[in-house]
């Protein structure tokens, strides 16, 4: 029985920064594993300094694609584009873009893909797309509505992201104070809500932290080296949270599920 794992992302990077640990380990054990990107992420800004600059932002959809394939190459996954074109954060949003898209029209080409993919496993945001972008947010709804319009009877599980969570900070920033080591992720806390997603599942992937973090780097427009993230001790957060962590969408189990596979073999 082959396994198949379809992961659902809003732009080029949101699979390195979210969840990307995970990816790396089912690929390793033999899964065959998707990233489908909604959008070619067009109109992101460029949030590394040193590459912000008029020839990359000239040049920026070809290079997130560029580096949507490096950062895939990295993690040993399959991915593919969906063709929809990024919405951005300005208002009012731009005609033609995903998030003005009727979600029976954008959830279509994701339905062709469920189709012919038949992933056990479905990975995307929660309703609040894990911050308020709206392309997140429609890559949710769209997700949603294709897994419902693709069910077939087969066995099958959809997770959201809980990755990077409050709970996620608040460790590290922990853990790091009491290895005697400074934290930056104090200024982060201060910004980030309580959590609202209850995590049912935490995959072990500690192995694979270095991989994650080299597909984040391959998104080199998209990664601050002076960001928080990059600034912990790998060795500290493999101690205190060796996982990354998932809510299982309906049934929700009594006690954490250790994979995401967990109840179809």
């Amino acid at each position: 029985m082959t396994l198949r794992l379809l992961a659902v992302h809003a732009h080029p990077d949101d699979e390195s920064s979210k969840g990307a640990a995970t990816l790396a380990r089912y690929a390793a054990e033999g899964v065959d594993v998707l990233v489908a990107t909604c959008t070619g992420g067009e109109r992101g800004d460029v949030l590394n300094p040193a590459l912000d600059t008029p020839a990359i932002h000239r040049d920026l959809p070809a290079i997130r694609r560029r580096e949507m394939a490096a950062a895939a190459e990295i993690l040993r996954v399959r991915q593919q584009f969906l063709g929809y074109v990024d919405s951005g954060l300005e208002q009012p949003l731009p005609e033609g873009c995903f998030a003005k898209l009727s979600i029976e029209d954008a959830a279509k080409p994701l339905e062709d893909l469920l189709r012919e993919f038949r992933p056990q496993v479905v990975i995307t945001y929660d309703e609040t797309g894990g911050y308020p972008h709206p392309d997140h947010i429609r890559t949710h709804e769209v997700t949603r509505a294709a897994f419902a319009a693709t069910d077939d009877g087969t066995p099958r599980k959809l997770y959201y992201q809980a990755t990077l969570s409050r709970a996620w900070f608040q460790a590290m920033h922990d853990a790091t104070l009491a290895a005697g080591l400074e934290s930056q992720m104090g200024p982060v806390l201060d910004e980030l809500p309580p959590d609202r997603l209850r995590a049912t599942t935490r995959i072990r992937c500690e192995q694979y932290f270095d991989t994650r973090d080299r597909a984040l780097k391959a998104h080199a427009t998209q990664a601050d080296p002076a960001h928080p993230f990059f600034h912990h001790s790998r060795d500290v957060e493999r101690a205190a949270w060796p996982w990354e962590e998932y809510h299982l969408v309906g049934n929700t189990p009594d006690t954490h599920e250790a994979d995401l596979f967990a109840g179809l073999l």
